[in-house]
């Protein structure tokens, strides 16, 4: 399992457009279904990666916790399912409706959204103002797996806060890691770094 950071992509970067099934509704998704979020929050995952599960209760928390809350969230997978079947979209909707995910989950089969993103690695995080400027990315909290620490999401979440307050997010932000994106063999990114 490779460790792979965030890369960090510039703050203030514009939110990439995106057309995306969610798995659960069939629905295709993309940033007009949150015009009335003051944020939206980003978040790429998968099933089978020990740094997705190991934090997973804490993204559907937050769900919850946000849901009365003027914050957009969105959950995107896209691992390539020929080598990571566990992380094909049947799959994906068994693990939202397990974990009560109140937000779309969506499946990017053709991975250009990740790349869009500049995402790298499971799980990882991009938040977006009113604007649609990024303000945040980088880690949920400092807990990885089997480091002790515990899943507060802390991070992630004095982000939000400061974003819906109308506070400016704290630059200083350490990236998120994980297991690298699964890449379909050809399509791997420029940014891409094995």
């Amino acid at each position: 399992m490779a460790l792979t950071e965030s890369t960090m992509l510039e703050l203030g970067h514009p939110l990439p457009e995106f057309s995306l099934p969610d798995v659960v509704s069939g629905k295709t998704i993309s940033p007009a279904d949150f015009q009335d979020s003051e944020a939206l929050l980003v978040m790429f995952i998968c099933v089978h990666c020990p740094y997705v599960i190991h934090v997973r209760e804490e993204l559907a928390r937050i769900g919850r916790d946000y849901a009365d809350k003027p914050l957009g969230i969105v959950a995107i997978s896209s691992n390539y399912v020929g080598t990571h079947p566990q992380d094909a979209p049947e799959n994906l909707k068994r693990m939202a409706g397990e974990l009560g995910f109140n937000f779309p989950y969506c499946y990017d089969e053709s991975q250009e959204v990740a790349k869009a993103f500049t995402a790298a690695c499971t799980p990882d995080f991009f938040l977006f103002d009113e604007n649609r400027k990024l303000v945040y990315r980088g880690q949920l909290d400092d807990s990885r797996p089997g480091n002790g620490i515990p899943v507060t999401g802390k991070d992630l979440r004095a982000a939000i806060d400061a974003v819906l307050e109308g506070k400016p997010v704290d630059p200083n932000q350490k990236p998120s890691m994980g297991c690298n994106i699964k890449w379909k063999p050809g399509n791997e990114p420029d940014y891409w770094k094995h």
